[in-house]
């Protein structure tokens, strides 16, 4: 279960650029032939969450299909099983993978204390960082 180990290094990417203040969201894209289980990875991020001081935030992931550039017929296409790279149009295996290697974190959504409720930690404003 590599995902414990993602939700860990997602933690260490996440923490400086929150940089003290309340996390929401975490927009994570993963492609399909990074062979992470999502389901998995979002339950292992409410364990990770809690115990790296980022409890309530969650993940929303960006699935990206994976998708093949083919040498023989010059198409660009999506391909269904990660288990065959071969040209879904032509039937060619000399292609080249141009999606779904993808383990980005795109974006957070962060909590910062607004002007006027400086003295009150209660108010807070969304902010993307």
């Amino acid at each position: 279960m590599h995902e414990l180990s993602l939700c860990h290094a997602i933690a260490g990417v996440v923490r400086p650029h929150a940089a003290d203040r309340e996390v929401s969201v975490i927009h994570v894209r993963i492609g399909a032939l990074r062979q992470v289980i999502p389901e998995t990875l979002t339950f292992c991020w409410d364990l990770v969450a809690a115990q790296e001081g980022f409890d309530g935030a969650r993940l929303e992931i960006d699935p990206v299909p994976a998708s093949v550039s083919c040498a023989s017929c010059s198409v660009t296409s999506d391909i269904e099983s990660r288990y065959s790279t071969s040209c879904p149009v032509c039937g060619s295996s000399e292609v080249s993978v141009v999606g779904g290697e993808e383990f980005l974190i795109t974006s957070i959504d962060v909590r910062s204390a607004s002007p006027s409720a400086a003295s009150s930690s209660a108010a807070t404003t969304p902010e993307r960082a």
